[in-house]
Order: C-alpha cells, then sequence, then structure tokens
C-alpha cells in the first residue's frame, strides 16, 4: 500500500479559508453505498434515520498561538528578540511541549514574554522544546486567552493571519474541556436550530473527548504507509457515553461519529464485538484500508489533505476506489476542501 494511492490533485482555489455561515448552511457530498447526493447539512434531519446516534467530540481549542519576545542576558545587558511559539500539549511536570519559531536561537534558561502577564521559562530542550510558565490554573487560562490566537491550520495560516472571527469560527458550539489545539472540524458545521432539527427527528447525541494534537497537521514520509507511526493524542469515553453507544447498537440504530477525533476514539475504546467500555488515556490508533471496523456504521467529516492519514481512514471506511470517486465528484462540482469546507456523510455498504 504506497502513499501514491492516496494522492489527487486539487485545485488551490477549492481549499477554504472562511467556514459558511450559517454554519449549517455548508454544503454535504451524501456517499450513501454507491449513491451520491449533493445536499445541505442542514438537511441532516432528513437524511438519518430515526434512532441514530451521532458521536461528537466536546474537546475546546485553546489559543495555542503565542507572539512573544524572548530575553536573554548577556555581559553587553539584555538581548531581546521575536519568537513565535505554538503550544502543543501539556505535559505531566506542568510544562508545555511547543513548537517555536526560531527554535535554533532559544536557550535552557531563556524567558520569553509574551504579555505583561503571560511569559514562560524554556525548561527543556533535549526532547523538543518545553516552557514552565508562570501561571497556571484560571490564571493561566485567562492570561492565554488575552495573549493567543487560534492556531490555524498550516494551508489557512499560510493565507491570512488568525483574527478574532476565529475565535468563533474555530471553534464548536458545545466545546467543553480545554485542550485541543485544532479543532474537530466536522463539527463545525453545527448549530442551535440543527441540534433541535435534529433532536426533534428522534437522533440521538452522546459526547466523547479526544483533545485534538498539532501532530493531526504532520505529513505521511514513508512510502509504504502501514510503517507509518502515528502520533498520540489524550481522550476520554465517559461511563455514560459507553452505555449509550452501547443501547443504541442493541436497538438497532446506526453509531456515525462526527469526525475522525471522535472516530478514532471510539474504535479505540470498543472491543472487538463493537461492545463500548469507559476509556481514558492516549490514543495512536492508525486506520488504513484493511481494517477491522468495530462500532462504526458511518462517518460525517470533511475533505482531506492528499497523502494524509485521514484519506487513509476514509479509505478504510468506503474502500480506495469508492473514495477516489467522492473525490473526484467533490472536486468537479467545487466543494470546499480542509478545515472551514463543505461535509460529507460516508455511509459504507454493507455485505
Amino acid at each position: 500500500m504506497k502513499l501514491d494511492d492516496f494522492d489527487f490533485d486539487l485545485p488551490e482555489a477549492l481549499i477554504a479559508t472562511r467556514p459558511a455561515r450559517p454554519r449549517s448552511s455548508a454544503r454535504l457530498l451524501l456517499a450513501d453505498g454507491a449513491r451520491t447526493e449533493d445536499r445541505h447539512v442542514f438537511e441532516l434531519p432528513q437524511i438519518l434515520r430515526r434512532g441514530d446516534r451521532l458521536v461528537l467530540n466536546d474537546t475546546r481549542v485553546i489559543p495555542a498561538r503565542l507572539t512573544g519576545e524572548r530575553l536573554r542576558e548577556t555581559p553587553e545587558g539584555p538581548v531581546r528578540a521575536k519568537i513565535e511559539v505554538t503550544l502543543m500539549e501539556p505535559q505531566a511536570d506542568g510544562t508545555w511541549s511547543a513548537l517555536a519559531k526560531p527554535l535554533r536561537k532559544l536557550g535552557l534558561g531563556e524567558t520569553v514574554v509574551f504579555s505583561p502577564e503571560l511569559s514562560a521559562e524554556v525548561a527543556s530542550l533535549a526532547e523538543g522544546l518545553c516552557l514552565r510558565f508562570n501561571l497556571a490554573g484560571s490564571d493561566f487560562d485567562a492570561a492565554l486567552n488575552a495573549a493567543g490566537a487560534m492556531p490555524l491550520p498550516p494551508y489557512i495560516a499560510g493565507k491570512r493571519a488568525p483574527d478574532d472571527r476565529d475565535r468563533e469560527d474555530y471553534q464548536t458550539i458545545w466545546a467543553k474541556r480545554a485542550g485541543a489545539v485544532a479543532a474537530p472540524t466536522a463539527s463545525l458545521h453545527f448549530d442551535e436550530a440543527l441540534i433541535a432539527a435534529l433532536t426533534q427527528a428522534g437522533i440521538d447525541f452522546t459526547f466523547v473527548t479526544l483533545h485534538v494534537g498539532a501532530g493531526t497537521f504532520l505529513p505521511v514520509t514513508v512510502e509504504d504507509v502501514t510503517t507509518h507511526k502515528m502520533h498520540a493524542e489524550w481522550g476520554e469515553v465517559r461511563a455514560g457515553a459507553a452505555d449509550e453507544i452501547n443501547a443504541t447498537r442493541a436497538a438497532g440504530g446506526r453509531i456515525i461519529p462526527v469526525g475522525t477525533t471522535a472516530l478514532r476514539l471510539i474504535e479505540t475504546a470498543a472491543d472487538a464485538d463493537g461492545s463500548m467500555r469507559p476509556y481514558e488515556g492516549d490514543t495512536d490508533i492508525f486506520i488504513y484500508p484493511g481494517y477491522a471496523w468495530k462500532v462504526t456504521d458511518g462517518l460525517m467529516t470533511n475533505f482531506h489533505l492528499p497523502k494524509s492519514t485521514l484519506m487513509m481512514l476514509v479509505s478504510a471506511l468506503m474502500g480506495p476506489e469508492r473514495v477516489r470517486e467522492i473525490y473526484a465528484h467533490a472536486i468537479a462540482d467545487g466543494y470546499r476542501f480542509f478545515s472551514y469546507g463543505d461535509a460529507s456523510l460516508l455511509i459504507p455498504s454493507h455485505p
């Protein structure tokens, strides 16, 4: 299974830099078995079946992109220089792993000042950059919210800088548990009106948590994709969520995660027979064609980057040839791609 098997040509003009407004007005490509239909997200109540359960990721994106000033004491006096930092994830010792630009000029013990309230010391460079902030808890959250910007994906950030609109646009309406540095973007299409209509139509909801890491944007660099090593992300399926999923399966309803993050978490937490159990911990599950599905009956997801692990995941669900057809249709019909783009609802054929 070669990396080029998951490649395709995407016109630059189809990369969305702003989301649809209202959220549920985004287009929805319905791929139900061999059937393909052009719909809109607000039509989900008519597309899904009563008794289906949508699994939603309630992680909250933190404003993890910081611009600061590094301060180094020298015999000639303090030296200051601008530095850009993107927080990755908190560590057990209270530090944060981070990416910095330029990293090569940072020294152990240096201080980086991001605002009058927020600064950090370079605590380690041994296995990548780790920062120790001067604040913790709610004080840290407040200072980070004031100083930070939303960590837009590289394919958006390369076209424009993040702004105040992104603080709302790049966050789901049910975001609750802070810790992600990337949004579960399929969920960005949901608004209060759609949730109400889905509830009225008898569609159920379950919330799980997967803190999406910056590793989600790392490219696959091996030619044989089966040798790729996935990044790890922390997730939790609470007991109530496991019970809800099990009850829906027992009643004959379908389990449809919204987004690949929710999908990867429930596939990690499920037993081989599809039974769900409470789960807390890291997952580095890598799903590619040939994967034995446990609990997922369908997937709502955006359109993904060529040669990405997410292309491999949707190919595992629908079959590589079918995904090529779906993406060719989306490109020919002008669907908008990636985090702020349109959505697809993928329902595989069952034997």
